[in-house]
């Protein structure tokens, strides 16, 4: 563990407040329902089913099937989840541990702010976000640092989703999204200044292959930092509950397997980086980190906290998807709608049971350097 790590993982909520100036996007109900009856309705189908066909044998846990469709299965899956995502997130996918007080927005901007001083990221820099979703991190990137961010992804729609986005704050001379495999990057060796990762990487069937391809963009002297989905070691792979609510974890989050700590470690090891930090943030509890992360996705019957908080809430959850239902029915969401928001939750219920078993992190925080020479 390196001893300047206290200095790098402080960026303090009011820092956060102060830097986050954005245009948002309507992410309201209505705003679901418009983008929902927007879409290719055959296509929409299509993807239900085959997202789905490969869950068939997941009472045998697949995981050799699903590692080898890696491409498809996480494609497929952000088709059908992104715009949930938008509607009960935001534009960053990702969570964040919050202080006492702090709104989740608030925390999921200063969990990145973390990120982006541990990858010592400075105005001017070219900085790669692998898996960069519809770009939220990209652009508080860009807002944080006043580095040029490319945001890689194979998927069209977030890459769609993220132009649009840049568009509208004004970012399109210090941002670019290019589609592209994470396991086979699309750019020159010793490309950027800087690259990171938030909880993107787990997509990947062999974390050692995406932290190699990291490696290779990265300008020697460069830094590499992540926020991994892992198990932790309190996993036992022989106790029944922890296998299924890790199934449930890969389910509802498109994952062909979830991989440990200590694999994940070793795999940055590896891929050749020198590795400053390696800690997870998720089960460190300190001054103005009170309030765990899966708080919001564990926030009781009724939550009044806006339109993301209330679709969050068990109140919420029923009025979803009833509501999915119904517009399902009337044909104006696709068919397989009402699946899609099924395995939403699914993934929730796993994430939240993970947590509170204490085996599973989204937060496993290695920050590594490309030596010199």
């Amino acid at each position: 563990m390196s001893s300047n790590k206290k200095e790098l993982l402080e960026p303090t909520p009011e820092l956060s407040k102060a830097l986050h100036q954005t245009v948002v996007e309507d992410q309201s109900a209505s705003s679901l329902v418009s983008r929902l009856s927007g879409k290719d309705k055959t296509l929409q189908t299509e993807s239900v089913n085959t997202y789905q066909q490969f869950w068939k044998d997941s009472e045998n846990n697949n995981e050799e099937s699903r590692a080898s469709l890696y491409k498809t299965l996480t494609n497929t899956y952000y088709n059908l989840a992104t715009d949930f995502y938008e509607y009960g997130w935001g534009e960053s996918f990702h969570f964040a541990r919050k202080a006492i007080g702090e709104t989740l927005r608030e925390s999921i901007r200063r969990h990145e702010h973390i990120l982006f001083s541990a990858a010592r990221i400075k105005p001017g820099m070219k900085v790669l976000d692998v898996g960069c979703g519809v770009g939220g991190p990209a652009r508080e990137c860009i807002r944080f640092s006043g580095a040029h961010v490319t945001g890689l992804n194979n998927n069209d729609y977030q890459i769609q989703r993220a132009n649009i986005y840049a568009k509208k704050n004004q970012q399109e001379h210090l941002s670019t999204f290019v589609k592209g495999d994470f396991m086979h990057m699309p750019f020159e060796e010793n490309s950027f200044d800087a690259v990171y990762a938030i909880e993107a990487t787990c997509h990947a069937p062999k974390l050692e292959g995406v932290y190699s391809q990291m490696y290779k963009v990265l300008k020697p002297g460069g830094y590499f930092a992540i926020y991994e989905w892992c198990l932790t070691d309190k996993f036992d792979e022989n106790n029944e509950l922890h296998k299924k609510v890790a199934l449930e974890v890969e389910h509802g989050d498109g994952i062909a397997k979830l991989f440990s700590t200590d694999v994940a470690l070793q795999a940055a090891k590896n891929a050749g980086f020198e590795i400053e930090i390696a800690s997870d943030l998720a089960h460190e509890t300190t001054v103005g980190n009170e309030i765990p992360w899966y708080a919001d996705l564990d926030c009781g019957l009724i939550n009044f906290n806006g339109i993301q908080g209330f679709a969050r809430s068990q109140i919420g959850r029923v009025f979803t998807s009833n509501a999915v239902k119904l517009l399902e029915k009337i044909g104006i969401a696709p068919q397989g709608t009402v699946q899609v928001q099924d395995v939403l939750m699914t993934a929730s219920d796993g994430l939240v049971a993970g947590a509170k078993l204490e085996i599973f992190t989204p937060m496993y925080l290695i920050v590594g350097r490309k030596p010199l020479n």
